[in-house]
């Protein structure tokens, strides 16, 4: 089984992720990010990396990630790229994952490519006011990413913003279901919990 979370940067979709995690048990649910699987820049010098457009689908390793979804819904472990959001680029080491009952996928592009909303059991969409989400990224990429403020907000104002309204809200449609607000994870959790053991059982 596999449930997808979808929606903006900042939107609170790890922190969901991780309560359905916690909720279900670990022994019975992986989370695989699609943050792992941008392109490696290592062949870019790094002042063009900074200003690469990470919000378009095509800075994804779509086929990659496909492949590895089949593989885990197929029963097969597989070798997570491990990314450097500091350099931009892949680390030389992978995580292994081994397969599980259930698999969380999570990012902002997965409802933009058909062939993992293909794959996708469940379709979840965290729906937060901009607002919100800008204050979590600023706080994340200053914090955890080495980013300055310039740099948060000039990629905010160029590729985050625009590329949101073209890819991740249009892609809200497809959702099964939609939390506004971000939703209450706990409340939420026990939800998708249920419903797991529900899809689970029938399975």
């Amino acid at each position: 089984m596999i449930i997808g979370i979808c929606g903006g940067t900042g939107s609170g979709k790890t922190t969901l992720a991780r309560k359905i995690i916690e909720t279900v048990g670990r022994d019975e649910v992986i989370l695989v990010e699609q943050d792992s699987y941008y392109r490696n820049l290592a062949d870019m010098p790094l002042d063009e990396r900074h200003q690469a457009n990470f919000d378009h689908p095509d800075s994804i390793d779509s086929e990659m990630l496909v492949n590895h979804l089949k593989r885990l819904r197929g029963g097969q472990p597989i070798e997570m790229p491990v990314y450097d959001f500091v350099t931009h680029t892949r680390e030389d080491k992978s995580e292994h994952i081994d397969p599980k009952p259930v698999v969380i996928v999570e990012g902002i592009l997965i409802f933009a490519e058909p062939r993992v909303l293909d794959l996708l059991d469940v379709r979840i969409f965290v729906d937060t006011p901009d607002d919100i989400r800008l204050i979590r990224r600023l706080r994340r990429d200053i914090n955890e990413r080495g980013r300055s403020f310039e740099q948060t907000l000039w990629q905010y104002q160029h590729t985050i913003r625009p590329m949101h309204y073209e890819f991740v809200e249009s892609s809200k449609r497809h959702a099964d279901i939609i939390l506004p607000e971000g939703g209450n994870p706990d409340i939420t959790s026990e939800f998708i919990c249920s419903l797991v053991r529900e899809k689970l059982e029938k399975k």
